[in-house]
């Protein structure tokens, strides 16, 4: 990953609008800045945009009519507790991180779903053509998701979210939600952008889904890694080649895809699943212990509690058993 990578371009002041983005502060319930800020941009760059919000504090923007819209979906909060007043995103030709320079520290940089806003946004700016959502609160359960105005989506040919770590994930069942239908899965090539189908967890499309969506979503890695800690970094290559596949299904996928989950709702198929979400979260807690050796069981829970169906007693013993491998 250097700079004659042709998914980044040569140009550092591309990502510019991204670390404006990381510089605002916008933990759950605390969202106000970061929707002045980007009702700022969009009424600057994308003058011809309509913008709307309801009163969870969603916002909906909607450029060009159409009879049929590609919809990008974001969430605009971020869990970290740590941001100081001198934070600054860091960026060097690979990645980009958070550092406070008065505290010597690394802090989070909220690229989840910073990535995603910017995802959304870089398409909204491109494209003359396209319906947004950004959500409130889908840190603390999808508040947001979970009380939208549902009719914006009624004319949507489909609905892309951009909030997954790493840089290979489709996400195609999220919650024991299914997302989408196999006629999408196949007309959007993901493969040849490197992305394989993979389950995820709760999130706005599955949320969603359970509301009703009856068109086909997915949920795609972006490009960040160790979310929800203070050592988040984004790899800027598979941000960029998030953001080339979200593109190729934009211009490519012109028709609608419907498609309704089987019925089962979010929490149906829970104890058929159990045991793949616990292992997920075995995963999660064990890569954040990496980092936070000494965090203990409750901090554990408050972290990764809204991320699994999972209770305290069950963060307890898998903390346990990852402290345990490390001896």
């Amino acid at each position: 990953m250097t700079g004659d990578n042709p998914a980044i371009p040569h140009n550092p002041y591309k990502m510019k609008l991204l670390k404006q983005l990381y510089e605002i502060y916008s933990p759950s319930g605390s969202e106000k800045r970061m929707k002045k800020f980007i009702k700022f941009w969009i009424n600057r760059n994308v003058p011809d945009a309509v913008i709307g919000h309801d009163n969870t504090g969603n916002l909906y923007i909607t450029r060009g009519k159409a009879q049929t819209y590609p919809c990008v979906v974001a969430h605009l909060d971020q869990i970290q507790k740590t941001h100081s007043l001198d934070f600054k995103a860091v960026e060097t030709n690979e990645i980009i991180f958070g550092y406070s320079s008065k505290n010597r520290r690394q802090e989070g940089l909220g690229a989840d779903d910073k990535n995603g806003i910017w995802v959304a946004l870089k398409c909204l700016k491109k494209y003359d053509v396209l319906k947004v959502a950004l959500f409130v609160g889908e840190e603390v359960g999808c508040v947001g998701s979970g009380q939208c105005v549902m009719h914006f989506f009624d004319d949507c040919r489909f609905v892309l979210q951009c909030d997954r770590k790493h840089g290979k994930d489709l996400i195609i069942n999220a919650s024991w939600s299914e997302l989408c239908s196999e006629e999408f899965l196949k007309d959007i090539d993901y493969e040849k952008f490197g992305y394989k189908t993979e389950n995820g967890m709760l999130t706005d499309v599955a949320t969603l889904k359970d509301e009703g969506l009856a068109v086909s979503c997915l949920n795609l890695s972006c490009g960040y890694y160790e979310p929800h800690t203070d050592h988040e970094f984004t790899i800027k290559v598979e941000l960029w080649n998030c953001l080339a596949l979200v593109e190729h299904i934009i211009e490519n996928c012109t028709n609608t895809y419907p498609h309704k989950d089987d019925g089962y709702g979010l929490y149906g198929k829970y104890y058929g699943r159990s045991i793949e979400e616990y292992d997920m979260a075995c995963d999660m807690v064990e890569d954040y212990l990496s980092y936070n050796p000494n965090a203990t069981a409750d901090e554990v829970y408050d972290i990764f509690k809204h991320d699994f169906h999972l209770d305290k007693e069950d963060f307890k013993d898998i903390v346990k058993s990852c402290n345990l491998r490390c001896l």
